[in-house]
């Protein structure tokens, strides 16, 4: 990929519905360019597909966030399925590097969001976690 394509990619995340004579004129290029630097991305699978995020898969969830969590020792699986047992949460991902999982959390209030941190902080072998609130949503999937 080039300037050209990461341009191009960046402004369909911010629009992906954006009409191929916008694009083209936001990136200085003819829509014939446009058109064939996307059917070129799509057949080399850099992009994979397009997405909509409505109003409900945001409000859903008012509050959302991401918990990044260090366990101890080998209590990974122990913890796995008690963090499974979380109704709160969205999703649950192993991973590499400073933090042992990663956890999608989404609750109606920050009173409840924050009732979950401490729910999770309180499992025996947790010995670390980072959170961070998710403010905006654009692009899903």
């Amino acid at each position: 990929m080039d300037e050209t394509d990461h341009r191009l990619i960046a402004a369909l995340r911010d629009d992906a519905r954006m009409a191929l004579s916008d694009l083209a004129l936001a990136l200085n290029l003819s829509r014939t360019t446009v058109r064939a630097r996307i059917a070129k991305l799509q057949e080399r699978g850099e992009i994979v597909g397009f997405s909509v995020v409505t109003r409900s898969d945001v409000m859903q969830d008012p509050v959302r966030g991401m918990m990044m969590i260090g366990i101890e020792g080998r209590g990974t699986d122990r913890i796995t399925r008690q963090l499974n047992g979380m109704p709160e949460l969205r999703a649950l991902h192993s991973t590499n590097g400073r933090w042992d999982v990663i956890v999608e959390i989404g609750t109606k209030t920050l009173e409840e969001f924050d009732a979950v941190l401490g729910r999770i902080r309180r499992l025996d072998g947790v010995v670390a976690s980072e959170t961070s609130l998710l403010l905006k949503t654009k692009k899903s999937g």
